[in-house]
């Protein structure tokens, strides 16, 4: 699968690290194969560990299976030319959340715009201009 459970954590925890299983899923999965949750990973039999593999790969989509179809639903989405399909073109919340104020972890850090002071906007057009703002001076 690609991914490597570190041995001094709880096997529950461990699986929640696979992309596409959370708690409750990890919780399902050791009830089905018959394993405590208590259990750190180091102290799994190689017989449990093969067990808990085996019901992952028949029962689980995860990882890049998954992210291959999440991508090809939300390109789905994109061709069909869908509302939803548009909001993930422009890189913002696609299922009615506002935006004027959070969706930080769609949109990224903050950008301030608006009103500068005059001492800024000078440096900033100083800046801009390059050699002649700087050359203004020696003329002096």
């Amino acid at each position: 699968m690609g991914l490597i459970m570190p041995d001094e954590k709880r096997v529950d925890y461990a699986l929640t690290l696979f992309y596409g299983i959370g708690w409750t899923t990890a919780e399902k999965i050791l009830k089905q194969t018959g394993i405590t949750e208590n259990k750190r990973v180091k102290d799994l039999t190689e017989e449990e560990l093969k067990k808990i593999l085996g019901y992952i790969e028949k029962n689980c989509r995860v990882e890049g299976d998954l992210r291959e179809e999440i991508n090809g639903h939300i390109k789905r989405l994109r061709e069909i030319g869908s509302y939803r399909g548009s909001r993930h073109v422009k890189g913002l919340p696609a299922r009615g959340q506002r935006t004027r104020s959070n969706a930080r972890t769609k949109r990224g850090k903050r950008k301030t715009v608006g009103a500068l002071k005059k001492e800024v906007w000078a440096k900033m057009e100083q800046g801009k201009t390059g050699a002649p703002a700087a050359a203004a001076p020696a003329a002096k």
